[in-house]
Parts: C-alpha cells; sequence; structure tokens
C-alpha cells in the first residue's frame, strides 16, 4: 500500500496534495511502472478524503501519463514524473502553436528539425 498522507492545514486542494503524494510515491520507486494501484475508494479511506477528490487526483495524473486506467483491471502506473513533465509542457506548446495558427503537422515538423 502506498504511504500517502494529507494535511488538512496546507493551503493546496486536496486533489493536489494526493496527486502530489501519489508522484512522489513514482518518483521514488514506492509504486513502480507496472504495478497496480489501491482502488481509489481504500486510497480516500487511508486519507481520509472524499472518494472524488481521489479520483479527481488519478485523472490529473493520468492526463499526465503517469497513470493508465483499464476497465476491470484498476489504475496501473505507467510513467515516470519526467515523462509527466514532458507531457506537460508538450501539452503547452501544442496549445501555443494553435493559438499562433500552426497546425499539428507543422509543429511536428518543426520538432523534428530542432537540435
Amino acid at each position: 500500500m502506498l504511504s500517502v498522507k494529507v494535511h488538512k492545514q496546507d493551503p493546496r486542494d486536496l486533489y493536489e496534495q494526493v496527486a502530489a503524494e501519489i508522484r512522489r510515491a513514482i518518483a521514488g520507486g514506492e509504486a513502480k511502472p507496472g504495478e497496480r494501484l489501491p482502488p481509489a475508494k481504500d486510497l480516500a479511506a487511508i486519507l481520509g478524503v472524499n472518494t472524488n477528490t481521489v479520483l479527481r487526483a488519478l485523472r490529473l495524473l493520468r492526463d499526465e501519463g503517469l497513470l493508465e486506467f483499464r476497465r476491470g483491471r484498476g489504475i496501473s502506473v505507467v510513467g515516470t514524473p519526467e515523462r509527466g513533465d514532458v507531457i506537460r509542457q508538450a501539452r503547452d506548446l501544442v496549445l501555443y502553436a494553435r493559438r499562433h495558427g500552426f497546425r499539428i503537422d507543422e509543429l511536428i515538423d518543426i520538432i523534428q528539425n530542432v537540435d
């Protein structure tokens, strides 16, 4: 079981604290790629928070590329925090490029030609 904890006096939203703790567990090797996480309701019970809070944190980590949700198989670790950082930066770059009128194929061409 992951050793995660939240602090009610922390000014961050609870879901952000939960996500940060799981991110820390992945970075520290406590949860390795390929391993399954405990169910959200179990994590919520351990942390003393609502299950929806945990689910929001897990969805955030999924969107960062750290977790994968599979029906009937639960939630598995698939990435590392570094990969999550790259995915976040890539999303930002795509949004920036779109705001400036670039298509994805043009952006890919630019990236491929960067040294």
